[in-house]
């Protein structure tokens, strides 16, 4: 069963836990032969022939655990098992532990169980959340460095704004959700990490209104990921997928398929991240990272917020690279329209996220960037980023309370 960490001073639990009454079944390896002209339903088979019941009426055909062969011409499907809840929670167990990859989840915070668990069994989401079956949810992202959890106050500032766009209601005040991210954080003793969560409609039905959603759900979780952040010039496309119109490629939200189809095409064609334009032609944004360029008149130059989403690590950067002014590395910093002719022959060019920190290009389609080398001043903005979650102000770094 799941482990729950005590947290007498998170809020109570939405409800009360459940239990349903299931008839346990016994398991089977046999198969079920199931002609074309039959379809799964809640209570067996259910039968397209024609017969007694005229065309295109459905009879249902009771099936068991035992295999059945339903048509001479039929196709074989293995024998679905009922499971307990348990059986369920130890299938759940053996499909974690035999995954294998970079990311490893080390806490989850629920507000439909009320609470954190450090059981990867257990992290799930209810499928009636109007966050899965509509899409009805948004989320951010924060990283976590050496115990401090960077530009969390940013991060919360832009879920909530993104929760309002997308008319999700607050299951809790700002800084009780702040608390349960820190608690959440702090209970998976992770100290370099990310840590991500959403807000949605809640869990209700499988309607496309929420208003049969009973209350808005928070979720947040705990990711180490293993890989290291790289330096290395990468190069880009152009995006042939639609970009999203601003009311919602300002909100980040979980409707993220335009975004995943971007980065499908960018990989099919031997490229890290393909370049959305916006309406009107000029440079926007890449599928989960902003852009930015900087001039051979050596100005940082970064296209407008008003039509793509504004970016915290975007937005931090041209604040520290203000300081790169002063010193004399750059002649000014500007947020700007920026046309595909500018972009391509800028002397650098790079994308800037959260999850990428700031990534050199050095070609986009079959334009090479500058020198064909990573840029000097993308490296120096890297720098000043990776110092800045280290050593940076309390306005940017938040510790956690272990």
């Amino acid at each position: 069963m799941a482990s729950m960490a005590s947290l007498p001073s998170l809020p109570k639990p939405i409800s009360q836990t459940q239990h349903f009454p299931i008839n346990p079944a016994r398991h089977s390896r046999g198969l079920t032969v199931v002609s074309r002209n039959h379809l799964f339903s809640g209570h067996g088979l259910l039968n397209f022939q024609h017969g007694s019941f005229g065309a295109g009426e459905m009879r249902p055909i009771r099936s068991s655990n035992r295999t059945k062969a339903v048509s001479d011409s039929g196709i074989q499907v293995p024998e679905v098992p009922q499971l307990t809840s348990t059986e369920a929670i130890e299938r759940l167990k053996a499909h974690r532990e035999n995954q294998n990859g970079k990311q490893q989840f080390l806490a989850m915070y629920s507000s439909v169980f009320g609470g954190i668990t450090t059981d990867p069994a257990a992290m799930v989401i209810p499928i009636d959340d109007h966050m899965v079956h509509r899409g009805h949810g948004v989320f951010d992202t924060a990283a976590i460095k050496d115990g401090y959890l960077y530009e969390l106050d940013q991060h919360l500032d832009r879920i909530l704004r993104s929760a309002s766009m997308a008319k999700i209601d607050l299951p809790f005040d700002r800084e009780t959700i702040r608390r349960i991210l820190l608690q959440t954080v702090s209970v998976s003793k992770c100290k370099t990490g990310s840590l991500r969560y959403w807000l949605s409609a809640g869990p209700g039905d499988f309607q496309l209104s929420p208003s049969g959603c009973h209350q808005p759900s928070l979720y947040a979780i705990v990711i180490q990921d293993q890989s290291p952040f790289s330096s290395k010039g990468i190069k880009v496309v152009t995006s042939s997928i639609p970009i999203k119109p601003p009311q919602f490629a300002t909100m980040k939200s979980v409707n993220y398929l335009p975004n995943v189809l971007s980065k499908m095409e960018a990989e099919e064609k031997g490229a890290f991240a393909a370049i959305w334009l916006d309406g009107d032609g000029f440079i926007a944004e890449g599928p989960n990272m902003n852009v930015a360029f900087v001039t051979k008149e050596k100005e940082l130059v970064m296209p407008q917020f008003d039509k793509i989403l504004s970016g915290c690590t975007a937005r931090r950067v041209l604040a520290l690279a203000e300081g790169l002014v002063g010193d004399g590395k750059l002649r000014g910093v500007r947020v700007d329209n920026v046309t595909v002719e500018e972009g391509k022959k800028a002397d650098e060019m790079m994308l800037i996220g959260s999850g990428i920190l700031v990534r050199p290009v050095v070609q986009w389609d079959e334009q090479i960037i500058g020198d064909g080398k990573e840029g000097s001043l993308t490296q120096i903005l890297l720098n000043l980023i990776i110092e800045d979650m280290k050593s940076g102000p309390p306005s940017v770094r938040a510790p956690i309370p272990y």
